[in-house]
């Protein structure tokens, strides 16, 4: 297990190497990697594992019986996803969690917590109050992306945060054009569509995940 990649994350801030060899076995740390693909977690299941992604990265997904996948969020390497779930073990699963590329995760687990010194616990919990909170950030940025009627509403909602994010009129995104029209609720033709048209009009540039507000 890579601890250099462990030492820059949020959860182990202020924690030496030490301190991180000794959480993770504290916390009972099992690597696993995983092919594109693969479903992780299921909607129904219960777990008490904080997942943090190490290479790769994971969907966040709704899938409703009839098909229609929605993405909530692409965790990348350096992030976590399933905290409120660990800490809440009793409640089952409403998302899916799936590998969009091949990817490592490391499971850690929150039971654990209560045999931790108080000094140690405390600091933890901190850095897990951090990510959550940004957790609920982006989601309610989701929302604000998707909240417009019109696809371009849509588009332009997200580009624009994109674009705020990275203090740049010329970014790359982390969806691809499937993953985007998943994330935006939108039907993937149509999405292509109006980017074709955006682009007629001048408003953007785009290829593949790069794009250029003009």
């Amino acid at each position: 297990m890579d601890i250099s990649v462990l030492h820059n994350s949020i959860l182990f801030k202020g924690f030496d190497d030490t301190e991180i060899s000794e959480l993770l076995k504290a916390l009972n740390a099992a690597e696993k990697k995983y092919k594109k693909g693969t479903m992780i977690f299921s909607s129904g299941e219960i777990t008490d594992k904080l997942c943090f992604v190490t290479a790769g990265s994971v969907t966040v997904e709704s899938n409703d019986m009839w098909g229609t996948r929605t993405i909530l969020n692409l965790v990348g390497e350096g992030q976590f996803f399933a905290e409120s779930y660990a800490l809440l073990s009793d409640v089952p699963m409403l998302v899916d969690v799936c590998a969009a590329e091949d990817c490592t995760v490391v499971f850690l687990s929150m039971k654990s917590l209560a045999d931790l010194n108080d000094t140690i616990r405390a600091r933890l919990l901190a850095n897990l109050l951090t990510i959550t909170t940004r957790k609920n950030l982006h989601l309610s940025s989701r929302s604000f992306h998707t909240a417009p009627r019109q696809v371009r509403g849509r588009i332009m909602a997200y580009l624009n945060t994109v674009s705020v994010q990275k203090h740049s009129r010329e970014f790359d995104i982390p969806f691809d054009r499937q993953q985007l029209a998943d994330y935006l609720n939108v039907e993937r033709s149509v999405l292509s569509n109006e980017l074709s048209k955006m682009q007629r009009n001048g408003l953007i540039r785009c290829s593949k995940n790069h794009f250029e507000i003009i």
